[in-house]
């Protein structure tokens, strides 16, 4: 069992920065993949990034490809991503979700366990 904790989330401009953090409960941290996801209203949730168990692999949708950066402290049981050049079609609540397989999926449905969600807003 993983609990999931989002936090980070908040009001920022569009071209500024947020770093969202997910810290994440039990000994087996380092077992799972970690992936963010987001999900605007009216909309289904979309895959963000996602990064492998050991440091050095990383997944990135298109969308956020060279704004967005993925990474873990394994030690620190969190997982961050770093969130530049934001968008106003970057508004969304971001869940950080585990996965206790191998594969950078990018489907909801193959994650177990997920956060609560923070929300993020992009003002012009």
């Amino acid at each position: 069992q993983v609990q999931l904790v989002e936090s980070g989330g908040g009001l920022v401009q569009a071209g500024g920065s947020l770093r969202l953090s997910c810290a994440a409960s039990g000994r087996t941290f380092r077992s799972y993949v970690l992936g963010w996801f987001r999900q605007a209203p009216g909309k289904e949730r979309e895959f963000v990034a996602a990064i492998s168990r050991s440091v050095g692999i990383n997944s990135y949708a298109d969308s956020v490809k060279g704004r967005f950066t993925i990474s873990r402290d394994n030690a620190k049981n969190t997982v961050y991503l770093q969130m530049n050049s934001l968008k106003l079609e970057d508004t969304a609540v971001y869940y950080c979700a585990a996965d206790s397989g191998l594969r950078l999926e990018v489907r909801p449905r193959e994650y177990d366990y997920w956060g609560q969600g923070t929300q993020v807003t992009v003002s012009s």
